[in-house]
């Protein structure tokens, strides 16, 4: 027994001993503690008025004295003509997106790893990076003057792709194609710092037992920069609801409005756009509930498989 209160104390005491050594990182994660205890649990109080009647003429009134509706506003939300499709949507687009980016930034990050000519390396970086920085609404405008109906592409190949005017799961995939061309470069930051990290003297001794490059990459690289891969992969994961509406709204249109609503969107229209703010913070709740869900399932999963854990 008292060798046990003996460890304890000497792990409390190193513990402390260690926050000490390190109190100025601490205190530079205060201002973010404070940002996120502001703008991310506080407003989970919010999440009242989904079980509320709450709209414009009713912000007067107090929380407590708002008409409680129970689960109402989710049954509206779910019995909804558009939940369904809205739902596939955005289950559609988030997959297909995971798949997408994860695969194209690591097979980018491996092109440039390889590259030894340092340069040309962060020059390509550089602008791989930039469009990150560029604004939806100047993606999108670009995006519709390359593909929309006898645009630039159209023009060049003499043919009309119809790739921004098809009423079909085809929408999906040119919306993940722009985005990846978007992020992909940012994305792939990530994985040239895990790459960063692996011991250079595996691939000598690969050389030396006669290993090409591309074994090199399958049987080192690859392994290396498993467990970033599957810290990422949860988080995406975690967020498949989560889908941004700004892209799906700028780069949609009447024709393809129907494959293009996510849940984000959808929130948006039947709260503010019907001025029936309860129904908007089930949506808003269920896609936060789901998220947390799933991210727990996917963790979970990755632990029994061995691999990185996030949580």
């Amino acid at each position: 027994m008292k060798a046990k209160s003996n460890s304890k104390a000497g792990k409390q005491k190193f513990s402390w001993q260690l926050m000490y050594k390190q109190r100025y990182l601490l205190l530079m994660s205060v201002p973010f503690v404070i940002w996120l205890i502001i703008f991310k649990y506080v407003p989970l109080w919010g999440w009242t008025m989904a079980f509320q009647d709450v709209r414009p003429k009713t912000f007067a009134v107090p929380v407590w004295q708002r008409d409680f509706v129970g689960f109402d506003n989710f049954t509206k939300a779910f019995t909804d003509r558009l939940f369904k499709q809205t739902l596939i949507n955005t289950i559609g687009t988030s997959i297909l997106g995971i798949v997408l980016g994860t695969v194209c930034a690591i097979i980018f990050a491996l092109m440039l790893n390889e590259i030894r000519f340092v340069k040309f390396k962060k020059a390509t970086q550089t602008i791989s990076y930039l469009p990150h920085f560029v604004s939806w609404v100047v993606i999108a405008s670009i995006a519709k003057m390359v593909l929309n109906d006898g645009g630039m592409l159209d023009t060049l190949f003499n043919t009309r792709l119809k790739l921004m005017s098809t009423n079909s799961p085809l929408f999906w995939v040119v919306v993940c194609c722009i985005n990846v061309w978007k992020e992909m470069g940012w994305d792939a930051i990530v994985y040239l710092s895990a790459m960063a990290g692996i011991d250079s003297g595996l691939y000598e001794a690969a050389k030396v037992d006669g290993a090409g490059r591309l074994k090199r990459i399958w049987h080192i690289t690859l392994p290396g920069i498993k467990p970033t891969i599957v810290v990422l992969l949860i988080m995406s994961i975690g967020s498949t609801l989560n889908v941004g509406m700004e892209r799906q709204m700028l780069l949609s249109n009447g024709i393809v409005q129907d494959h293009a609503m996510v849940l984000s969107w959808f929130s948006y229209l039947r709260g503010i756009g019907n001025s029936n703010y309860g129904v908007g913070t089930a949506i808003g709740m269920f896609q936060s509930v789901v998220g947390i869900i799933l991210l727990l399932i996917a963790n979970k999963f990755a632990s029994l498989m061995g691999e990185s854990k996030l949580i």
